[in-house]
């Protein structure tokens, strides 16, 4: 492992732009910490943490100038490999002609271990027209809605990177913990001044990892999932969802794994120009179970039981893996503050009272 500081994490944004990258991380933008393009270590949201609770985010001045001490805010890495609107194709009077691909090359910095997993999940389902370049950024500073040690996910990142660090900031100074996953990424690391990391600074680092797991705001139950979703189909508790869910869509909008997308064709006022469109759908949306006759989920009940037993349900048998991350954000930008921790748990103790006709 190596270890650089400040001017070296700046070596290497700039390194990657030279490389022909778009270099995208977190800034400080409208009072929320969002993903945008950045030039260098001064774009990122230095000294700023996020105060999260159901319903509820708010940001707040840090007693220190981490870069990355904040967790998950409301957009996920998602937008930049799967857009939430993209022109498929469009015809003019000489003919059809399919939409140009995107081909930029991106760079990720400071993915985080469930952002890293969704990215995974996420390429699975609908691929990639180019694998971005992921710097990712181990967390010692979950949130209060953070659940990704419960789903395996964090807070230490897995497999998929190109580049992995660790931030510390203490008495030596302001510094991170760096280790290549890929060729790309040694590439990379060797455009940036660095030193061998010493045996205190990785066990450091390894601790305050290790910690964080313990600090989660948030446990899904300990239990099968899949099973449970599959046992409860008409538990009363989906009912009490209902009263509150406004079945607004804004948990699948921001949830670093949906994918489900409609189209839309436009013509333009003389008729001579047609565009399809794909962007993204909701299961929340009435329409969205629309078959000969009317949609098949009219009710609140049966949209959120939808969501939910696929995400933590029938993801297993589509894919062999939960759909969910952990990352907490359906949570926090729910405006009723429906809790998905809590929803699992309630449909368990309801099935373990023998309350639910399987």
């Amino acid at each position: 492992m190596d270890a650089f500081g400040l001017d070296g994490l700046d070596e290497l944004v700039r390194a990657l732009i030279a490389d022909g990258h778009r270099v995208i991380g977190p800034r400080l933008r409208d009072n929320a910490i969002v993903l945008d393009d950045i030039a260098g270590v001064a774009d990122l949201p230095s000294g700023w943490g996020v105060e999260v609770a159901p319903g509820r985010y708010r940001v707040h001045r840090r007693d220190d100038d981490a870069l990355f001490g904040h967790s998950a805010g409301p957009q996920s890495w998602k937008q930049f490999v799967h857009p939430p609107r993209r022109k498929l194709w469009e015809t003019t009077e000489d003919g059809y002609a399919a939409a140009p691909p995107d081909d930029r090359k991106l760079a990720f910095l400071g993915v985080r271990g469930c952002d890293l997993a969704a990215l995974g999940k996420l390429g699975r389902v609908v691929g990639a027209r180019r694998r971005p370049f992921i710097v990712a950024v181990d967390c010692t500073e979950p949130g209060g809605l953070c659940f990704c040690a419960s789903m395996g996910t964090g807070p230490g990142v897995g497999p998929g990177y190109d580049l992995a660090l660790t931030e510390r900031v203490d008495d030596t100074g302001h510094w991170f913990l760096a280790e290549a996953g890929t060729e790309e990424g040694e590439r990379m690391l060797a455009a940036v001044t660095r030193r061998p990391a010493v045996a205190d600074e990785v066990a450091m680092a390894l601790r305050d990892v290790t910690a964080a797991a313990d600090r989660m705001g948030r446990a899904m139950p300990e239990l099968d999932l899949r099973e449970l979703l599959h046992d409860s189909r008409r538990a009363q508790h989906w009912n009490d969802v209902a009263e509150r869910c406004l079945t607004c869509g804004n948990c699948t909008m921001v949830c670093p794994t949906c994918f489900c997308t409609s189209t839309e064709d436009v013509t333009d006022l003389t008729g001579d120009h047609a565009e399809r469109w794909e962007h993204w759908a909701s299961c929340f949306e009435v329409d969205f179970s629309y078959l000969h006759g009317g949609s098949v989920r009219p009710s609140a009940a049966s949209r959120y039981r939808q969501w939910l037993s696929h995400k933590l349900g029938t993801w297993h048998d589509q894919f062999s893996e939960s759909g969910c991350v952990g990352c907490g954000r359906c949570i926090a930008w729910c405006p009723v503050g429906i809790d998905i921790t809590a929803e699992t748990a309630a449909l368990a103790a309801e099935r373990s009272a023998g309350n639910v006709d399987v």
